[in-house]
């Protein structure tokens, strides 16, 4: 196999969590372990000052204007609502601390260092869209409850989402809980959360990215993603979905009189009939022509559902909470709509870091913008069409005057973690149990190892811990499985291996002066640049499948060989099993670090080795002997000690 090609640096991303809450198993086991485990692989790749790992709290937007608005009507709360951010920021950071989560910056897009730099990047892209001519000020209805007298935020309009074929157990003013965008007219049967009643529509103005510009350069981006390996099948099959004509969907029955609207209005389509679906699917060549369609049919009381497209992403919103938007001419005292400020947030806590550890200002576009410089985006597969069209439709705008020239991120999806059968969400029927909550019942590696192997790359895949089942059996824990491998494997071989060589060397623990073995030597060669590919591409539970393959080997190898040198003692093949085992297990060690980084640490203290010379990818292929020369030694294992292990009220289960 030939090896893959990394960037000379890279910068890497989580998701960022709502500061509406504290984190679920979702956030951890979705995203934030994957991210973790390819950030450490990198640094032991590419090298530790070439790597940054960032993510924060999402600070503003609706939800959390929503939640706090909950807590301090029913009293549960008392403090401002940057108390309330503050308290589930430093709950997630807490969180995230106990995972291993190895963050170069944890910020806040609302306070602290990560704030400030949000806060004035801010203030520079929306004066980079405005010079782009990409920005326009569009008028759009938004949902105002008569009853209370205001005009209601995005979450504060609850109902079912237009979107054809839809299964969102929630909508809201222009979103749905999967992340289809729509206009809050096409919103079906709204509710206010105030009143509980049907809000009205309202004329408000708002500035807008016009995305549908952007089509030709987003279906070549997307061209160019499905010949890169490093991009999952199913991220360009989500962004091919809105990358399609405006559409809308009614039945059968209801083309003629649907015919005969449009055909007075002049407006230019291709209507298709799907008589197994009992549909008619209307075509647009236009998202305008859509619109008036829309407007149209409801007048003639037709029912329709609109499909998948590119809409005008909306930049800017007028609830108090958020990022100010600068004042521009009869547009004032407007805040950015959360999800476009959260795009450029990554690159607020990027400058945030750099400032933090002492760089010039302008460091951040030698990791944002430099061709031998890369970043990857770990995120949830709802917030996709944000995260690939959005964003890259944005980045775009933003490098008009080829000052920037901020390359797009390579996007790695995970699906839906589910809780047992079922999609777990903080704001849906099942709930989640909390991150932290997880620890009680099991180790922060155990966990680890198994949100890891879940195979989230390719499908939805269930969450099935033990003490959560409703209908427990006499069967083990699947979250024990990977970790086992650990424990029941790798464990045992570095055990034998160190407890073997002091028992037939005399208690010197000095390596013999002997090369590794051809053979040995091959087998690791292999399995490291297999796993290098597997991590390149981001399939990680094949990882976990052949580290599992690999553990085997290494435990069964040296078995078989310590057992025949007790039975019958050869100084020469005594010395050659230490040695080809000690690479076997060198080799494991590293490929095991991002992924168990405490457990490694200790098989580390005892090989003798510092840090950068075991991790380091430099030194991947060489031997314990080749790194540090002769006379060596290893540090005396103690009776009973183990390496990888299990939390201790585990084993009484």
């Amino acid at each position: 196999m030939e090896r893959p090609k990394f960037p000379k640096r890279v910068v890497i991303t989580g998701g960022m969590p709502y500061g509406s809450k504290e984190l679920h198993f979702g956030h951890i086991g979705g995203v934030f372990v994957h991210a973790d485990v390819f950030a450490r692989f990198m640094k032991d790749r590419i090298g530790e000052d070439n790597v940054i790992f960032v993510s924060g709290t999402d600070c503003y937007g609706s939800p959390i204007v929503e939640k706090y608005r909950t807590l301090t009507s029913a009293g549960e709360f008392d403090g401002t609502i940057v108390d309330f951010v503050k308290k589930n920021h430093d709950s997630q950071c807490e969180t995230l601390d106990n995972y291993l989560i190895g963050l170069s910056l944890f910020g806040a897009s609302a306070f602290g260092i990560g704030g400030e730099a949000h806060a004035e990047l801010s203030r520079e892209v929306f004066q980079k869209l405005l010079g782009s001519g990409a920005l326009s000020v569009l008028s759009t209805k938004q949902f105002y409850d008569e009853e209370r007298g205001t005009f209601l935020n995005g979450r504060q309009v609850v109902g079912r989402c237009p979107i054809n074929g839809c299964k969102s157990e929630q909508a809201y003013a222009d979103e749905c809980s999967l992340g289809h965008q729509y206009f809050p007219e096409e919103l079906i049967a709204p509710v206010s959360t105030l009143s509980g009643k049907p809000p009205v529509l309202k004329e408000v103005k708002n500035w807008y990215l016009d995305i549908e510009k952007f089509a030709p350069y987003l279906k070549e981006l997307v061209g160019k993603w499905e010949k890169n390996p490093q991009v999952r099948a199913f991220l360009t099959n989500v962004c091919k979905e809105s990358l399609t004509k405006p559409t809308l969907y009614t039945k059968t029955e209801n083309k003629p009189a649907a015919d005969d609207i449009l055909a007075r209005s002049g407006l230019k389509y291709v209507c298709e009939v799907d008589e197994q679906k009992n549909n008619c699917k209307v075509e647009f060549d236009k998202l305008s022509d859509r619109e008036a369609a829309c407007d149209l049919l409801s007048k003639g009381g037709i029912r329709f559902r609109t499909g998948k497209t590119l809409v005008p992403f909306r930049i800017s919103g007028n609830i108090e909470w958020g990022v100010k938007i600068p004042d521009s001419g009869d547009m004032k005292d407007l805040t950015y709509w959360v999800w476009p400020e959260s795009l450029w947030a990554p690159i607020s806590f990027t400058k945030a870091y750099l400032k933090k550890v002492g760089k010039p200002k302008d460091e951040w576009r030698n990791w944002w913008c430099n061709d031998d410089a890369g970043v990857y985006q770990f995120i949830g597969e709802d917030n996709i069409y944000f995260y690939a069209l959005a964003e890259g439709a944005l980045f775009e705008a933003l490098n008009h005057d080829g000052d920037w020239n901020i390359k797009m991120p390579t996007i790695v999806p995970n699906k839906h973690i589910l809780f047992f059968n079922a999609k777990a969400s903080s704001s849906g029927k099942i709930k989640p149990p909390m991150a932290q909550e997880l620890l009680t019942h099991y180790s922060a590696e155990q966990l680890r190892a198994h949100f890891f192997g879940l195979g989230l790359g390719s499908a939805s895949v269930p969450f099935q811990p033990k003490p959560y089942n409703p209908t427990p059996t006499n069967q083990g824990d699947p979250v024990y499985k990977e970790w086992s491998m650990f424990t029941n494997f790798l464990n045992r071989a570095v055990r034998t291996l160190f407890y073997s060589f002091q028992k037939y060397n005399n208690g010197d623990n000095t390596l013999p002066n002997v090369a590794v073995s051809d053979e040995i030597k091959r087998y690791c060669e292999e399995q490291i640049v297999r796993y290098e590919n597997r991590m390149y591409r981001f399939e990680f539970a094949d990882v976990m499948t052949e580290l599992e393959e690999f553990f085997k080997y290494i435990n069964k190898t040296l078995s078989e060989r310590m057992s025949a040198i007790q039975n019958e003692f050869d100084e020469s093949k005594f010395k050659q099993t230490v040695i080809d085992g000690l690479h076997l297990i060198k080799t494991a060690t590293v490929l095991s670090h991002p992924i168990a980084p405490t457990s490694t640490e200790n098989v580390r203290e005892y090989l003798g080795l510092t840090a950068e010379q075991l991790y380091s990818w430099d030194n991947i292929f060489m031997s314990v002997g080749d790194i540090v020369g002769g006379g060596h030694k290893l540090k005396f294992l103690e009776p009973k000690t183990d390496f990888f292990t299990r939390p201790a009220w585990q084993y009484n289960k």
